[in-house]
């Protein structure tokens, strides 16, 4: 599996970024949004239960990453068209204002490592990659459990400051300095 450090490998995908099937589908590629901080999230499979929370979570706060110059993209390896029934058919999707990236050949996925084992779909993944490509916060949790968004919103404030931050640090407060 990638790690802290590690380039985010390339890819260029299928996405979907609205509702309206006559302008709902988008090519989105590591080159988009160049210069940006990037969220990108992975969920196992669309239509299941733990999954529509931690969507809708991230776009919930899609504002605060904005407002860091932050881009969020979530994926799984289900197809575009599946997402796209998937956000026409539950209410809490409908409004997504991040693109729902389609790695359907599991390149992405597989690149990262973060396919499961048993179940051949992506982990629960979360990752923070610097506006130069590189992977500086990798988070995974078992297929049942969700993510806390807010920590990645911690975790992104933390690193943008390029200073020590200690533990539970929240933006606004103090950084350490080094002796």
């Amino acid at each position: 599996m990638l790690t802290i450090g590690d380039k985010f490998p390339s890819f260029d995908l299928n996405a979907v970024v609205d509702i309206d099937p006559a302008k709902a589908f988008q090519r989105i590629s590591d080159s988009s949004n160049a210069g940006k901080w990037k969220i990108v999230f992975f969920w196992p499979k669309d239509f299941t239960f733990v999954c529509p929370t931690e969507i809708a979570a991230f776009g919930k706060l899609n504002g605060e990453f904005n407002d860091r110059d932050t881009v969020v993209y979530g994926a799984s390896t289900d197809s575009e068209f599946v997402h796209l029934a998937w956000r026409q058919n539950h209410a809490d999707l409908k409004d997504l204002p991040f693109p729902m990236l389609a790695d359907i050949k599991r390149e992405l996925s597989s690149a990262l490592g973060i396919l499961d084992k048993n179940e051949g779909v992506a982990m629960r993944a979360t990752y923070i990659v610097d506006p130069e490509g590189t992977i500086r916060f990798v988070s995974v949790t078992d297929l049942n459990v969700g993510r806390n968004t807010q920590e990645v919103l911690r975790v992104l404030d933390a690193l943008q400051t390029d200073e020590l931050c200690p533990c539970n640090w929240q933006k606004g407060q103090d950084v350490l300095k080094a002796a």
